[in-house]
């Protein structure tokens, strides 16, 4: 049984780890260059995205984080695409390695679109590497289109591509 909920304190260390471990299994910490990315660190402080936005833990019974994603309130600075107060956006979407294909991501993604309509929101917004197809995918499973306007370069050579859902 997982339990989705956003983490504890005690928890932060372990997601920031879980994202990390995520991001890692598919290279997806390493710059255009080929070395480690500027991005890692952030991905390993879950304690800050918890104190600026809410850090959502998948979590078996033993409390294990598997899996975690950062939802992005309105008056969060880790808001990237979204800019208007109708707007929701989720980042950093990670589960670990040894935890996929039970649906882990999709449970997460499934809190974000709760959250967001229960917030009254009207449409969510996300950014994702263009090399992460199995993200795409599954963003595809929900109705998110490619927003070809929302794509961004964070640094020289780093290409996100934007999508987007109407709620």
């Amino acid at each position: 049984m997982i339990e989705l909920r956003l983490a504890k304190p005690a928890e932060y260390e372990q997601a920031g780890q879980v994202t990390v471990a995520g991001y890692e299994a598919d290279g997806f910490v390493n710059g255009p260059d080929g070395t480690e990315d500027h991005y890692a660190p952030q991905l390993l402080d879950a304690a800050k995205r918890a104190g600026e936005a809410e850090l959502v833990v998948a979590v078996d019974e033993s409390d294990m984080v598997l899996g975690t994603v950062t939802w992005c309130p309105v008056d969060s600075p880790w808001r990237e695409l979204a800019v208007r107060p109708d707007q929701g956006e989720f980042r950093m979407l990670s589960v670990l390695p040894a935890a996929r294909r039970q649906g882990i991501a999709r449970a997460l993604v499934e809190w974000c679109l709760e959250r967001a309509r229960a917030d009254g929101l009207n449409e969510i917004v996300l950014c994702s590497l263009v090399v992460m197809k199995a993200a795409h995918t599954l963003y595809g499973s929900f109705g998110f289109q490619r927003a070809p306007e929302l794509d961004w370069e964070p640094i020289p050579g780093v290409l996100l591509w934007g999508f987007r859902l109407k709620l």
